[in-house]
């Protein structure tokens, strides 16, 4: 059975059942790469390894909402 059938399927039972449909195929691919991405660089950071890209900007922007005495 293909993915396709298997949504097909899936989402007819849902219908039957009165459910909410299952998210179509690939609909969340990007978001999943995205965090994959995030996740890694975020380890990276914590094995000492400097960070990138949006991790990097998002550890900029936490720094300096930080009081000057803690940081």
């Amino acid at each position: 059975m293909s993915i396709t059938q298997q949504y097909l399927l899936d989402t007819h039972r849902a219908w039957q059942l009165g459910e909410p449909g299952p998210p179509a195929p690939g609909a969340h691919d990007w978001q999943v790469v995205r965090e994959w991405h995030d996740r890694r660089q975020f380890r990276a950071v914590l094995a000492g390894r400097p960070a990138r890209g949006r991790l990097r900007r998002t550890l900029r922007r936490w720094r300096s909402r930080w009081p000057r005495a803690l940081g």
